[in-house]
């Protein structure tokens, strides 16, 4: 027996991945047409879904982007939190 198990593939609907990244739904497609988002897959003639790893990954790339590492600051000192 083999111990290559490989989770189900979850799939979102496009309602599911403007939730989770908070794009709407134009940015989406205008970010698919730029490559920088992505591809959608077929679910039928006229359903489309996106792959929920591939929608996490590009979420964390964005997370990693935006954050600039405490490393590159002098000394262990946190960023400073603007009040609410």
């Amino acid at each position: 027996m083999s111990n290559n198990v490989r989770p189900p593939l979850e799939i979102l609907r496009r309602r599911e991945v403007e939730k989770q990244t908070g794009l709407s739904r134009s940015t989406i497609y205008q970010r698919i047409r730029e490559k920088s988002f992505p591809l959608p897959i077929s679910l039928g003639s006229k359903s489309v879904g996106w792959i929920k790893s591939e929608i996490d990954e590009w979420i964390a790339e964005r997370v990693k982007f935006s954050r600039p590492s405490y490393s590159a600051r002098s000394g262990s000192e946190k960023p400073e939190v603007a009040d609410a």
